[in-house]
C-alpha cells in the first residue's frame, strides 16, 4: 500500500511536533500479541509529495497520526488584480497541469469553457468566476461519490463531493490556458461553524503571477486552517491509500482544531456537539 498522510513538505518549518505515521496489523496475531506496528519505507513522488510505502498482511490494519503545526494561519488570499501568464511564458514545471488528466478530459470541454468564459477577463476574475459557476451549478451530496466519476460525469450529473466540484473547475479553469492542481488536505471547523464530523478535504491551485492560489469551488468562502497534504494533476495522483490488492475501509476519523498556547482546544462560534473521539490536531 502506498499512504499520502502526511503534511506537506511546504508545512513541515511549522511542525511542533513530530508528523509520523503508525501502520499496526491490528488482532489476533501469531505472536500473541495485540498489534504489531509495520515497518514504512518513505519517498518524495514526482509532484514532491510525502509517501510511505509499506507491506499489508492479511487481516486488520489501522494507520494513525497526530501533529500539531503553529504559525500564522490567514483567510485564503484573494488578490483580485492577479495577472494571467500567457502560455509561451509559464514555467515549464506548470505545463502538465494544463493538460488532460484522469479525472479531467480537458479536450472535451475546450468549446464548453469557451462558450461559459471567452467573455471574462484573463486571470482572477476568469478564475475566480468559473470556480463561482460551478459552486452554483453543482450540489452536493455524499451518497453521490463514486471512484470513477470524471469531470464530464459531474458536468451532466451536475451532483457530487468536493472532489468532483474541484475536477470539473480545475477541468473548466485548464481550457481556459490557466494551470490549475488538484489539493488533498485537511480543512477543519476552525473559527467556523461546526458543519459536521471531520474529514479530509480537496481543493484546488490556480497560477497567476507567479505563484498558487487556493480556490475551492465547493465552500466557496475564504477559509482558515487548511493544511496541505498532497498536491497532483487530479485526485489519481493524490489518493489518501493506493492499494495493489484487496483493502476494504471500515473506519475512519480525522479532525483538525485550533488550540491555544496550553494545548487546549478553542471552541468554535456557537460550540459544537461533543463527539468524544480522540482530537488530531
Amino acid at each position: 500500500m502506498i499512504a499520502l498522510l502526511h503534511v506537506h513538505p511546504s508545512l513541515e518549518p511549522m511542525l511542533t511536533t513530530g508528523d509520523k505515521l503508525k501502520v499496526e496489523h491490528v488482532g489476533s496475531l501469531d505472536n500473541g500479541a495485540d498489534t504489531e506496528e509495520l515497518a514504512i519505507q518513505e519517498y518524495f513522488d514526482s509532484f514532491g509529495n510525502r509517501c510511505s510505502r509499506f507491506l499489508a498482511p492479511a487481516g486488520a490494519i489501522r494507520l494513525s497520526g497526530s501533529n500539531v503545526l503553529s504559525g500564522v494561519f490567514l483567510l485564503d488570499p484573494q488578490n483580485f488584480a492577479a495577472q494571467q501568464t500567457p502560455v509561451e511564458h509559464l514555467p515549464p514545471e506548470t505545463l502538465q497541469f494544463l493538460l488532460a488528466s484522469r479525472y479531467c478530459q480537458v479536450d472535451q470541454f475546450v468549446g464548453i469553457a469557451q462558450d461559459l468564459f471567452g467573455y471574462t477577463l484573463p486571470g482572477w476574475q476568469r478564475a475566480a468566476a468559473i470556480r463561482d459557476w460551478v459552486h452554483w451549478k453543482v450540489a452536493f451530496n455524499y451518497k453521490m461519490a463514486r471512484s470513477t466519476k470524471t469531470a464530464m460525469d459531474v458536468f451532466t450529473e451536475r451532483v457530487g463531493v468536493c472532489r468532483d466540484f474541484q475536477h470539473l473547475a480545475i477541468t473548466l479553469t485548464r481550457c481556459m490556458n490557466i494551470p490549475a492542481r488538484y489539493v488533498t488536505g485537511q480543512l477543519g471547523d476552525i473559527r467556523h461553524p461546526y458543519s459536521g464530523a471531520g474529514d479530509f478535504s480537496a481543493w484546488y491551485q490556480v497560477w497567476l503571477d507567479g505563484k498558487w492560489w487556493d480556490m475551492d469551488a465547493r465552500h466557496n468562502e475564504p477559509r482558515l486552517g487548511r493544511i496541505l497534504m498532497a498536491t497532483g494533476r487530479d485526485a489519481a495522483d493524490v489518493a489518501i491509500t493506493t492499494s495493489f490488492g484487496r483493502a476494504d475501509l471500515t473506519n475512519f476519523y480525522v479532525e483538525s482544531n485550533e488550540i491555544d498556547l496550553n494545548g487546549n482546544k478553542i471552541e468554535l462560534p456557537g460550540g459544537r456537539p461533543e463527539t468524544g473521539a480522540m482530537r488530531v490536531r
